[in-house]
């Protein structure tokens, strides 16, 4: 059970980082949207219109697309003050309730995403602007990521919980417990030595 469950991890951790990378190439598509509308109503009065209305798809979509990236890296945002004192038991305990009431969460937020696609493309709504978008199309992508998000979380609950009751406690903390100071600086450090440096640096 755990092997499967490690290989669909590593399935999901794969398509994950597939998908955080269109999700930050659409993030700044969108900024150059928005800076180039910007500059030219500056330079000659004019509006490429609808600047606006595409980069609030592209913010929906590009954050519904790394959501699962960020699960994964444990990147989500947590306040630890209390529970960086806990025992590790306790603190894997509320690793796991912490999963299991994300999973129902965005399940709901999935199906309820799944209801409004289902009337969009039935009535065939488009949105009420200038540019008259489609809205299956950014309602399908931000669907998709819920759904990537949703393939992700289920086997990392599961994985959890099945480290926890075999107290396999180092392991919860590996895959759901909130990142340390240290971890933070590690991976900080990771990335900066990672980077290649810049010609004429040396």
């Amino acid at each position: 059970m755990t092997s499967f469950l490690d290989t669909w991890l590593a399935l999901a951790e794969r398509l994950s980082r597939i998908a955080v990378r269109v999700a930050g190439a659409v993030m700044l598509l969108a900024a150059a949207l928005v800076g180039f509308d910007v500059l030219v109503r500056k330079l000659f009065s004019i509006t490429l219109g609808g600047a606006d209305e595409l980069t609030g798809y592209a913010f929906a979509v590009g954050t519904a697309w790394a959501l699962s990236f960020t699960l994964l890296q444990r990147g989500h945002v947590r306040v630890d003050a209390l529970y960086s004192r806990l025992p590790l038991r306790v603190a894997a305990v509320l690793d796991l309730l912490s999963l299991l009431s994300l999973t129902v969460f965005v399940g709901y937020l999935t199906v309820r995403a799944h209801a409004v696609l289902g009337d969009t493309l039935l009535f065939a709504t488009r949105a009420t602007t200038p540019l008259a978008t489609p809205l299956w199309i950014p309602q399908s992508l931000w669907l998709a990521g819920l759904a990537l998000f949703i393939f992700t979380v289920v086997p990392l609950t599961l994985r959890v919980a099945i480290a926890l009751a075999a107290g396999d406690l180092a392991r919860v903390r590996a895959l759901a417990g909130a990142r340390s100071l240290e971890e933070e600086a590690a991976s900080e450090s990771s990335h900066t030595a990672s980077l290649k440096p810049v010609a004429g640096d040396a």
